[in-house]
């Protein structure tokens, strides 16, 4: 595993990763539904597509769009057991541990929040819940 800081350094540097932004969808669903409801669905999304040692599907499991942790997996190189070995210094064969899924969680949560303060981002949702943090 890396330290968060920096990952999102390296992260900010690649062309791939740093495209991908919340639409204004996404983040309307992170301000209704919430920070813990949102990591509860990145935890469950980690436990059933990433968390296994083998994938039948790897390097396409996660898709591109339809849930903001998806978009956060692009963006944090989370999205498939290649991109975590390159990336988070987590091996491929073999099931991802208790902390090592909290750490991808931990990490998707990290560019969410940064997503959603980013500016500009908070005048285009109507606001229903705390600010996201």
């Amino acid at each position: 595993m890396v330290p968060i800081e920096s990952l999102f350094a390296r992260l900010q540097r690649s062309t791939f990763r740093s495209r991908f932004r919340l639409g204004v969808k996404e983040r309307q669903y992170c301000y209704d539904k919430g920070a813990e409801v949102i990591d509860q669905h990145a935890a469950d999304f980690i436990a059933r597509r990433l968390a296994p040692a083998r994938i039948p599907n790897d390097g396409k499991q996660t898709p591109m769009r339809g849930h903001p942790v998806f978009i956060a997996q692009h963006a944090t190189a989370t999205c498939c057991r290649g991109c975590l070995e390159k990336w988070h210094a987590i091996p491929r064969g073999r099931e991802l541990s208790d902390e090592e899924q909290r750490y991808v969680v931990q990490v998707i949560h990290h560019w969410l929040v940064i997503q959603m303060n980013s500016p500009g981002s908070r005048q285009t949702v109507i606001h229903r819940a705390a600010v996201y943090a």
